[in-house]
């Protein structure tokens, strides 16, 4: 005859008896993974107490000329017919701040009492991640569109950002993007840009295809010097260009959100004609950030909803200062 058992774990005395035991908590909840900002530390950050923009002012250079004795600097001209004096031109960039970006989430008070783990810390996390990666694809988007414009900072064409097709295929090989990075340092040494805080930013796929398919850049017979390795996967500058990867290179046409209130709007953002970005080198003062609010983080207990609204915000503006500081490497 078979025992009757009291089992404390079913419910009701039939089914499963496990069912009313606990879950045991195992301390770790599995979110998605956070995707890395990049530009935020690599460009011009400027923080303001208050108004809506700031002022960045662009002044051109000079010009010389050979003084043949005797002759004014003031009246007379020279051999070229060009004045003595230098028309200096000025301009300056406006950063504009942007409307209020926000991300926010509600917890009931209820779902909350019933829940075994925090899920405040969680939210507020992945929130403010969010607003980052908003960031991040701006200015990467910025930088894209800065380096394709046709029209200077002073109205003219003497200070240009470069386009460089470094394939046929719109999927360049390892040795065709080391060629791309180079040429980009040789056009930035052509403009007279800064040699140090020189940076490309390409998606992963990019990434990996140099340090698999080329393994130049990380090979110590041609010089690694601590250049990174197979083994970790990593390769750190190419002609002095430090090396970053992001998933947020922009893949199709580019239109800013209407809160964005930059200069890049309409015929300036990308109109499909283009061939689709594979990395952007640029230096440290291409692009500009203004910071009026920075990322904050509120929360407010509603009665009447039972439950509390969490908000992560900040009001930031971003643009584009010097084009002639910006190349795109482009395939297709």
């Amino acid at each position: 005859m078979a025992m009757v058992l009291s089992r404390s774990g079913q419910a009701n005395g039939t089914g499963d008896q496990n069912t009313l035991f606990l879950k045991q908590f195992a301390g770790e909840t599995l979110s998605v993974f956070e995707e890395a900002n990049v530009m935020m530390g690599l460009h011009t950050v400027r923080s303001i107490s208050s108004g809506k923009s700031a002022q960045f002012p662009a002044t051109k250079t000079a010009t010389a000329h050979y003084h043949t004795p005797g002759e004014s600097l003031i009246t007379d001209q020279d051999a070229a017919s060009a004045d003595y004096l230098s028309n200096i031109k000025h301009n300056e960039i406006v950063v504009t701040i942007n409307d209020l970006l926000t991300s926010s989430c509600f917890v009931s008070n209820l779902d909350e009492a019933k829940n075994h783990y925090d899920v405040r810390a969680e939210y507020t996390r992945q929130m403010g991640f969010a607003l980052a990666i908003e960031a991040d694809k701006t200015l990467i988007n910025y930088g894209v569109v800065g380096a394709r414009a046709t029209t200077d900072r002073f109205g003219g064409t003497d200070y240009l950002g470069s386009k460089i097709d470094i394939a046929a295929s719109a999927a360049p090989t390892g040795a065709e993007l080391v060629a791309g990075i180079v040429d980009a340092a040789q056009k930035l040494d052509e403009n007279d840009v800064p040699e140090n805080d020189r940076f490309c930013v390409m998606t992963p796929a990019n990434y990996y295809k140099m340090i698999e398919e080329n393994k130049d850049a990380i090979n110590r017979d041609y010089g690694n010097d601590g250049n990174g390795s197979l083994a970790s996967g990593v390769v750190l500058s190419v002609a002095g260009i430090r090396i970053f990867k992001s998933n947020h290179l922009p893949t199709a046409d580019y239109t800013p959100p209407a809160g964005d209130l930059g200069s890049v709007s309409g015929s300036q953002a990308f109109d499909g004609t283009n061939t689709e970005p594979q990395a952007l080198v640029f230096h440290r003062s291409a692009l500009a950030t203004v910071k009026l609010l920075d990322l904050a983080v509120e929360t407010d207990y509603l009665v009447e909803r039972q439950g509390t609204i969490m908000v992560a915000k900040y009001a930031m503006g971003h643009e584009i200062l010097r084009n002639e500081a910006l190349v795109s490497l482009e395939a297709g």
